[in-house]
C-alpha cells in the first residue's frame, strides 16, 4: 500500500514541476513579449525601422494572452500536485526542539494528533474545492480574457487536493497504528526541521 501512495505522490509532484516549469518558462516569454512589444511601439524603432517595428507588431510579439489566467490556474494544480508527495515524505517543517526531549511513545502520539489534524484539514479542502467547482459549474463563469470555464481549474486543482487527502488519511492510519503498538511503520526523517 505504501509503495502506491509513494509511487502515486511522486507521480503528481513530477507533474506538477512539468506544469510549475511550463508556468516560468510562461511568465518569462510573456515579460519579455511585453517589454519587445513596448520597445516596437517606442518613437525610436516606429522612426528608424517601421517597418520591422510594425511588421514584428503585426506577428503578434508581446505578453502572452491570459497569462494572468493561465498562471492562476497553474500555480494551484502545482500547489496540490506538490502535497502528497510533501505528506507522505514527512516533509513539513518540524520544530523539534520542543519535542526532542519527549520520549519515543509521546512523540509517536504527537505525529498520530498531527497527522490526523492533515488529514481533516486536506479532507475539509478537497470537499470545499468540489463544492466551489460544483458551483463554477452551474454559474457557467468563464475567465476574462481566454473565456475557459473556471472550474477547469478548480478540477485540476481537485485531482491534487483529493490525492492528498487519501495520502493524509493513509499517513494517519499508519501514526495510528504507529502509536498503539509503539512500532515505526515508517521512517519519519525527511522533514524539514526548525
Amino acid at each position: 500500500m505504501y509503495r502506491f501512495f509513494f509511487g502515486l505522490s511522486r507521480l503528481m509532484a513530477v507533474v506538477g514541476g512539468i506544469v510549475l516549469s511550463a508556468l516560468i518558462v510562461m511568465v518569462c516569454v510573456s515579460i519579455a513579449g511585453r517589454a519587445l512589444n513596448g520597445f516596437l511601439h517606442a518613437d525610436m524603432m516606429q522612426s528608424t525601422l517601421p517597418g520591422l517595428a510594425d511588421w514584428l507588431l503585426d506577428l503578434g510579439v508581446g505578453p502572452v494572452n491570459g497569462d494572468f489566467e493561465l498562471v492562476e490556474a497553474g500555480i494551484a494544480f502545482a500547489i496540490f500536485s506538490f502535497l502528497p508527495y510533501c505528506q507522505i515524505t514527512s516533509g513539513h517543517a518540524v520544530v523539534s526542539i520542543f519535542t526532542d526531549w519527549m520520549p519515543m511513545r509521546a512523540q509517536q502520539v504527537l505525529r498520530m494528533i498531527i497527522e490526523i489534524l492533515f488529514a481533516l484539514v486536506l479532507v475539509v479542502i478537497a470537499i470545499q474545492l468540489k463544492e466551489g467547482m460544483d458551483g463554477r459549474i452551474r454559474s457557467g463563469q468563464t475567465t476574462f480574457l481566454l473565456q475557459f470555464p473556471i472550474w477547469w481549474a478548480y478540477a485540476l486543482s481537485l485531482v491534487g487536493a483529493t490525492i492528498a487527502a487519501a495520502v493524509a488519511v493513509y499517513m494517519a492510519l499508519i501514526r495510528t497504528a504507529e502509536a498503539f503498538t509503539g512500532r515505526e511503520l515508517i521512517a519519519d526523517d525527511m522533514g524539514a526541521e526548525h
